[in-house]
C-alpha cells in the first residue's frame, strides 16, 4: 500500500512541477511519476543541507521544490526544450 501512495503522490508533485515549468505537454504519467520521486528526493537532500524543517505541508513544497530543480537540470542538459 506504501508503494501505491509514493507513486501517486509523486506522479501529483512530478505533474504540478511540470505544469509550473510548462514542460506539461512533453512528458507522460511514467515521466511524472519519475520525476515527482526523485524531485522529492532531491528536495530533501537539500532541504537537509540547507537545515531546512520537512515536516507537515513544508515536505510537499519541499518535493515540488526538488521536482522542478530536476526539471530545470533536465532542461539544461536537452531533454525537455
Amino acid at each position: 500500500m506504501d508503494l501505491i501512495i509514493w507513486l501517486v503522490i509523486g506522479g501529483v508533485i512530478g505533474w504540478l512541477a511540470s505544469i509550473v515549468m510548462k514542460t506539461n505537454a512533453q512528458m507522460g504519467m511514467i515521466a511524472n511519476v519519475i520525476v515527482g520521486i526523485v524531485g522529492a528526493a532531491l528536495g530533501g537532500w537539500l532541504a537537509g543541507v540547507l537545515g531546512i524543517g520537512q515536516g507537515g505541508v513544508m515536505s510537499y513544497a519541499i518535493a515540488l521544490g526538488g521536482a522542478i530543480i530536476l526539471i530545470l537540470i533536465l532542461r539544461a542538459l536537452g531533454v525537455f526544450k
